[in-house]
């Protein structure tokens, strides 16, 4: 059967009006982030999301782990149809122009405690690691390769500044939930019109609402991914006076081998 909706009608119904409003409210309210700043750390979220995400989907695609319903797509590259390859940059400019309205920002310096580091480091690979065991089970195969691929970039953001993202944990939690429950949203409406549609054997069978947990948990962690390294990033630049400058580097480094 032929779906009512394609693909690339999910993008130009849900996804473009709200970036292309919130794109513009960023503009004009003086509140929000605008700038080099923001938009160059948008544009790096673009280029990993597109190069960290495209092996996923190239993986699981052929596996059977979803599949797009008659006429839904209009062409594949790989496995992957292009509108997937246009989402990967589509979601991360509708998460940002959200998060430029509540920027989370803290003064604090970039000299977080070592055990700090190493509690953000641990949790993101134990995340990698139970993944890696669920992946050797059919119905947990969806969930494994989710917490797999999320482990270790949540162990590289969580290792460079959790104490900082707990320090601004409420805008933080609002930046990431909002487009989360929106493109669950965006989700289950898709679903529901076959546009795609999610293996029952590859997932393990609990979805609220009719969202299996697996979508709900992918679109949970790209948008924490996006918030985090965003925020990261604009929290580097505001401290990057805290950084040894290369001159002093060099000085030091001089000073040594006259000593020795």
């Amino acid at each position: 059967m032929t779906v009512s909706l394609t693909y690339f009608g999910v993008h130009l119904v849900f996804v473009l009006p709200p970036l292309l409003v919130l794109g513009w409210l960023a503009r004009r309210r003086d509140r929000a982030w605008w700038g080099a700043r923001p938009l160059s750390g948008l544009g790096i979220m673009i280029g990993l999301a597109v190069v960290y995400t495209t092996p996923l989907t190239n993986l699981l695609i052929p596996e059977g782990v979803w599949w797009y319903g008659d006429g839904a797509v209009v062409a594949t590259v790989w496995h992957t149809p292009i509108e997937e390859y246009l989402f990967f940059v589509l979601q991360p400019i509708l998460t940002a122009f959200w998060l430029f309205q509540v920027p989370a920002t803290a003064d604090r310096s970039l000299a977080i405690p070592l055990a700090h580091r190493l509690v953000g480091i641990a949790g993101g690979l134990s995340i990698a690691g139970v993944g890696w065991l669920l992946t050797g089970d059919t119905s947990t195969y969806y969930l494994g390769w989710l917490m797999l691929w999320a482990g270790p970039i949540l162990a590289v953001q969580w290792g460079f500044g959790l104490t900082y993202l707990w320090t601004v944990r409420r805008p933080l939690a609002v930046a990431i939930a909002i487009p989360t429950i929106y493109l669950w949203i965006v989700d289950r409406i898709a679903i529901g019109l076959g546009v795609w549609v999610i293996s029952d054997a590859h997932t393990i069978g609990y979805a609220p609402l009719g969202l299996p947990i697996e979508e709900a948990l992918f679109f949970l962690v790209t948008n924490a991914f996006i918030v985090q390294g965003l925020v990261m990033y604009v929290w580097l630049l505001d401290r990057m006076h805290e950084l040894p400058s290369l001159d002093g580097v060099t000085n030091r480094l001089a000073a040594s081998s006259d000593e020795r």
